[in-house]
């Protein structure tokens, strides 16, 4: 649709064609297989998309840490054959890779860890004797984390053993838990009969000997039960609609679920912001669908920090630009960056070169002279003997079959005057 002529972008057509589009999307590689060792490849399931992978968690360790962060599950969705497809029926995108999340109350990545077996996480965490998935998960992600940080997650990761190991370093969970994690706890609190007779907003509170420990059971529509390290909060209320008198009323809860429902959707609020302008062209390559998730996140993560930036610098009045229009914007600078100068200016060139001469002929520009000594952006490309033309470069008579990619210039190889490499620094 892009090169359409009823809906093409100039900004993508005048760089390249749909054909050198395809092409190079089917010739993308993070590494090179070779280089990569065989014992590498059997520790790491995703070794073919690792360095992209580790630039993108760089970013994400390298910001600040908050008093309060969210563990979750996120799915990047894929249907093809990969290393580790997982099965999530509760998810939006159930059948994908899993990736495990950690993530502030404003939607901002903080690190994330690939799932690829219990064992790889069983490596990466000290003295795992014990410990469940959910728990090496959790102590995987907060090894990042300042004392004193409060962690919130869901029935998946929380255990009392868990969260016993994190008390040990200072850092306090709070989440939801299954009935039979608790052990002799569940005996203590009122039975879900009970509850549901005794009307909607009953709770109930069971501590440890020490104190350090609490388990609340809250009955809204169904029981919850939260298990937390923090210390008793007061009673709140919620608005919760009634469908007998058809209308909300006022329902009283713990604070410990209010808390928890304002600061767990951080994950949740990155998959959504990845989902309005998701890349998602259809590919049977897990690594294009790799690179194209974490792109996707890497700009999600950058508009968050853009407009929490601008909240404090720009002040109240003016309004951060949208989403969509960030992602332009980066991809805008991106192609500029590559091919020296951005659609406009070539265009009017063009314009300009045509009105003096009166003849329309195409126009190939040069990109400026840092794009053009930049090694890693050319690519040589082998042309026909029919096609073979003369070297560009002004003094040389040698005849050639390369041209380049990027700067779409004829150059020869000759070993006595190798043009290309002269041209390129």
């Amino acid at each position: 649709m892009y090169w359409s002529k009823a809906l093409k972008i100039t900004a993508i057509t005048d760089k390249f064609t749909r054909a050198r589009f395809f092409k190079l999307r089917g010739a993308i590689k993070v590494v090179i297989d070779h280089d990569v060792p065989e014992d590498l490849r059997m520790l790491d399931k995703f070794w073919k998309v690792r360095p992209f992978l580790d630039q993108i968690l760089r970013g994400c360790l390298s910001l600040n840490r908050p008093d309060c962060a969210s563990i979750d599950e996120q799915m990047i969705p894929f249907t093809g054959a990969c290393p580790c497809r997982q099965y999530l029926p509760m998810k939006p995108n159930p059948i994908g890779i899993k990736n495990f999340v950690c993530a502030t109350a404003d939607g901002i990545v903080l690190d994330f860890e690939l799932y690829q077996g219990t064992g790889s996480l069983i490596e990466k965490v000290e003295e795992p004797e014990g410990l469940s998935l959910g728990s090496l998960v959790i102590e995987r992600l907060c090894q990042t984390l300042y004392r004193g940080t409060k962690v919130y997650c869901d029935q998946f990761f929380t255990t009392i053993k868990g969260a016993q190991r994190m008390m040990e370093k200072e850092l306090y969970m709070t989440g939801t838990i299954m009935k039979n994690r608790l052990a002799e706890a569940k005996h203590k609190l009122p039975s879900d009969k009970a509850m549901k007779n005794a009307g909607r907003g009953t709770s109930s509170e069971v501590s440890a000997e020490d104190g350090k420990l609490c388990v609340v059971k809250w009955y809204d529509n169904k029981p919850v039960l939260l298990m937390s390290v923090h210390d008793t909060q007061p009673e709140d209320t919620c608005q919760r609609w009634d469908k007998k008198v058809k209308q909300y009323v006022t329902v009283s809860q713990p604070s410990i679920v209010r808390e928890y429902n304002i600061k767990m959707g951080g994950v949740d609020l990155m998959d959504r912001m990845i989902s309005y302008y998701r890349m998602s062209p259809r590919t049977k390559k897990w690594t294009m669908r790799m690179v194209m998730h974490f792109t996707d996140l890497a700009l999600a993560n950058s508009w968050l920090l853009y407009r929490k930036d601008h909240a404090i610098c720009a002040g109240p009045k003016t309004r951060p630009i949208q989403f969509l229009q960030f992602c332009m914007e980066v991809a805008k600078i991106l192609l500029a960056q590559h091919h020296g100068a951005d659609a406009d200016l070539s265009t009017q060139s063009e314009e300009e070169e045509d009105s003096n001469q009166g003849v329309k002929r195409h126009v190939t520009e040069l990109p400026h002279v840092s794009v053009r000594r930049r090694a890693n952006a050319h690519l040589p490309e082998v042309i026909g003997l029919n096609n073979a033309m003369r070297c560009r470069q002004l003094g040389c008579t040698g005849r050639t079959r390369v041209r380049c990619m990027t700067c779409k210039v004829f150059l020869c190889l000759q070993t006595e005057r190798n043009c290309y490499s002269a041209f390129h620094t």
